[in-house]
């Protein structure tokens, strides 16, 4: 049995950059493995202080970020708004 887990905050408008398109077509990978993460707070490459900084951000309404590496080695971040509004995915160089 799979165990499905909850969303810990609303994503708002789903947006990407042409870049982050370019890269997860590459990679074979669609944005909703990456959200999905990300909505449940996996959130994928970053340090332990910026792990505890997003779980506080779910709670205080801050910013959330997250950083994923995909399968060619392309790093893609999903940055999800302090009001909820929008998540974009996108690459840091785009940031």
């Amino acid at each position: 049995m799979i165990a499905v887990q909850s969303p810990r905050f609303q994503l708002g408008k789903v947006v990407a950059t042409p870049g982050a398109i370019e890269a997860l077509a590459a990679a074979q990978t669609s944005a909703w493995e990456l959200l999905s993460k990300h909505v449940i707070a996996d959130f994928g490459d970053v340090d332990a202080t910026d792990w505890q900084s997003n779980l506080d951000a779910i709670k205080e309404g801050e910013r959330i970020l997250s950083a994923y590496t995909l399968k060619t080695g392309e790093r893609l971040w999903a940055i999800t708004e302090a009001d909820r509004s929008s998540t974009c995915i996108l690459r840091p160089d785009e940031y």
